[in-house]
């Protein structure tokens, strides 16, 4: 999902000191009026990046979203981009920074950042958390612009091959989110009720784009659909369920968010970006594909999807209370 603000004049031109002056330590980035500004620029207090990283202290709130980038190697590319989106932080924020988050990147050049940190919270931005992060994230030599430029056409190429286009969904006048033709038809197929039974879609890292999940299984029932969906990654898994109890039959479509508990830098940055793009998804697959849900179901492991739990939601028990009896007059 994309937010549609784009980057001040003041922020690109504090953002060219950054990189042209080797005293700069850190650049500080917030969304006001619509656009991407500077907060603060922090120098050098040493040369060790780790003493360095106390200075960030002080704006490191418990419910203020914030863009850092880090004047971290020696050689170039020089930067680390660090989005730092607390739990604490309203729904608002959290969804325009994570929207907002590659625009900036692009806006300033990609090229210039050895990677990007996403983080929850301030201990992830103290040496310590560095070391953790450095330990889960194994960092590639940066590749040359030829490299680059190289590894662009060949990802081209394989779209282009596989026949997979983008399309950009505008959920708002602010807010687009692109999504994989081929997702967009299975919606549309399984919406109709052309034989398709099963959706399952994810999020790709590379561009935040939402993609089909490759799958030709037809599951029959809530476990088989259980069983089809990943225990490690994040998924919105759409589901035509055909049930009867009783007199009353159904076929409906069901939705699934799942997202399973692991490890490490990425499991964090889907933690929160999966939660935030899951009512877009939702409404694109109802207004453009046509796929209306009747119920929905977020769990954190595929195995708490049961049929017993998706059963006595589609058919609650009534309660049924005993009439009441007037009591006898004495002596009846």
């Amino acid at each position: 999902m994309q937010s549609g603000i784009s980057a001040s004049e003041e922020l690109v031109s504090e953002f060219s000191t950054l990189l042209s002056d080797r005293s700069r330590f850190a650049l500080l980035v917030t969304i006001s009026s619509e656009a991407l500004r500077p907060l603060a620029t922090l120098s050098r207090s040493g040369s060790d990046f780790n003493a360095n990283l106390a200075q960030l202290t002080p704006y490191l709130k418990h419910n203020e979203p914030l863009y850092v980038f880090l004047r971290r190697h020696e050689n170039a590319p020089y930067l680390v981009a660090v989005t730092y989106i607390p739990d604490a932080a309203p729904v608002r924020p959290k969804m325009l920074f994570a929207s907002t988050r590659l625009t900036l990147v692009r806006e300033l050049g990609s090229e210039h950042f050895r990677e990007s940190i996403f983080t929850t919270n301030p201990e992830e931005l103290s040496p310590a958390g560095f070391e953790r992060h450095d330990k889960h994230t194994k960092l590639d030599a940066p590749l040359t612009e030829e490299e680059r430029t190289l590894a662009d056409v060949k990802r081209a190429e394989a779209e282009a091959g596989a026949g997979t286009g983008v399309r950009e969904i505008h959920m708002s006048s602010t807010m687009s989110m692109p999504v994989k033709d081929d997702a967009l038809k299975a919606l549309t197929d399984l919406g109709r009720g052309g034989g398709r039974v099963l959706v399952t879609l994810k999020i790709n890292a590379q561009d935040e784009s939402v993609e089909l999940v490759p799958d030709s299984s037809k599951p029959a029932n809530i476990t088989e659909v259980a069983n089809a969906i990943s225990t490690s990654e994040p998924r919105f898994t759409f589901f035509r369920y055909q049930v009867s109890r009783g007199a009353e039959s159904k076929d409906i479509i069901l939705f699934f968010y799942t997202n399973p508990a692991t490890a490490g830098t990425k499991a964090v940055k889907n933690r929160m970006i999966y939660p935030l793009q899951k009512r877009a998804v939702l409404g694109m697959a109802e207004k453009e594909c046509g796929c209306v849900v009747e119920k929905k179901f977020e769990v954190e492991d595929p195995s708490e999807i049961t049929e017993e739990l998706v059963l006595e939601e589609l058919f609650p028990k009534v309660e049924t209370k005993p009439a009441f009896r007037r009591p006898k007059r004495p002596g009846r």
